[in-house]
């Protein structure tokens, strides 16, 4: 039996997921490492079991090594012919899923500044996956193909013109799990999809996506993954005077404020404590409960500039950790919408129900599947037939 293995990394867990090749990749396991570099756990799930535990991963790299050896007893039997990888940024060049050849990898690297977080982790991951399966294809899919639709307004800043012909310009990210929820919506809800909607990947990282007839319109991230809405560790949307005054007063060089602005800041700076909203919403400590108030007051502030791009909305869609399980959050940020058609249903919203508004404008939750995308990006890449 073939089968594809994929590697989802994200700024502070590793998603994983093991396939049996077919026309319709069939998962076998998921699971992922989550927090990692605070107290990482592990937790794995199949049809026979589900377990999950706390491992040693204080980086990206131990946590693919836990991993490949949970994974060890679910592949037997099963030859790993494709390994699919998240890769943030593709930058203007790679809209499509593409083999990580050599020279694909070294173009790849040089993006490696828009997106430290990231990049680094994605092809790590892909230079172990290739030391662990020699024999098979390796694939990448990018977080910035989705939001290639863009239009050129939504596309550029208002610098001189030679800075956007470089390759500086709104890119957007998310945009594997922007596409998958828009999968759905065709497949489920077809005239939704046809529609306008605002599509909100809440999690450790955040941004939203304004999406019209499944199509990229506008994204609250831009150059790289800092823009738009404060995240786990990530500042969100910044006056750039803010970087000068850091640098011109403070004396800060480029490698201090890129450290500041991309793992100490966000909800980890403003409450001094956490930057998971897991803790934050158990803490009884006031900073922590502002880094709320102003996670939210900034969710909603955007979904309204997402609906100005859309020249309306017809439904906002919640996805990622946050967004598919933090009902209080999710109501906080929709209180005071009504204006736009939106109302929680709370009962609904506790259950983390498919649908949880009782307004005219739909209001839903919908868990994203990356890895998914990932898996069927692969499939299509596979050198055989798949298997019946």
């Amino acid at each position: 039996m073939t089968g594809i293995l994929i590697l989802n990394t994200g700024s502070s867990s590793l998603k994983f997921g093991l396939y049996r090749a077919s026309l319709e990749p069939e998962m076998l396991v998921d699971g992922q490492v989550d927090r990692i570099g605070l107290a990482a756990r592990l937790s794995v799930k199949s049809d026979a079991s589900t377990f999950d535990q706390p491992v040693t991963a204080a980086t990206h790299s131990e946590a693919l090594a836990v991993v490949l050896k949970a994974l060890e007893s679910h592949r037997e039997g099963l030859e790993i012919v494709g390994i699919g990888h998240r890769i943030v940024h593709g930058g203007v060049h790679f809209t499509e899923p593409a083999v990580l050849t050599p020279s694909t990898i070294e173009a790849l690297q040089k993006l490696c500044p828009l997106a430290p977080l990231h990049q680094p982790h994605n092809l790590a991951g892909v230079e172990m996956a290739r030391k662990a399966f020699p024999d098979a294809v390796q694939i990448g899919c990018f977080d910035t193909s989705f939001h290639r639709s863009h239009p050129w307004v939504n596309d550029t800043f208002a610098l001189p013109r030679f800075f956007y012909d470089q390759g500086v310009r709104r890119y957007g990210f998310h945009g594997l799990s922007y596409d998958y929820i828009t999968g759905v919506l065709a497949r489920d809800y077809p005239e939704l999809h046809q529609g306008r909607v605002v599509v909100a990947h809440l999690g450790n990282g955040a941004s939203m996506c304004a999406i019209k007839a499944g199509r990229s319109i506008g994204s609250t991230m831009g150059f790289t993954a800092l823009d738009g809405l404060p995240m786990g560790t990530r500042c969100g949307q910044l006056d750039p005077g803010v970087v000068l005054y850091m640098m011109q007063q403070n004396g800060m060089s480029p490698e201090d404020v890129n450290n500041l602005l991309y793992t100490r800041s966000g909800l980890l700076g403003l409450s001094g404590q956490s930057s998971d909203m897991r803790s934050l919403l158990a803490s009884e400590n006031p900073q922590a409960a502002e880094a709320i108030d102003y996670y939210v007051f900034r969710a909603r502030r955007e979904i309204g500039a997402m609906t100005a791009v859309l020249s309306g909305l017809d439904a906002l869609v919640f996805c990622g950790g946050i967004g598919e399980n933090a009902a209080v959050i999710r109501e906080r940020i929709v209180d005071g919408l009504d204006y736009l058609g939106l109302s929680v249903d709370q009962a609904q919203n506790q259950e983390n129900a498919h649908d949880i508004g009782n307004g005219a404008t739909r209001l839903m939750v919908i868990p994203t599947d990356e890895e998914r995308i990932i898996a069927r990006a692969v499939q299509a890449h596979l050198p055989s037939a798949p298997e019946a």
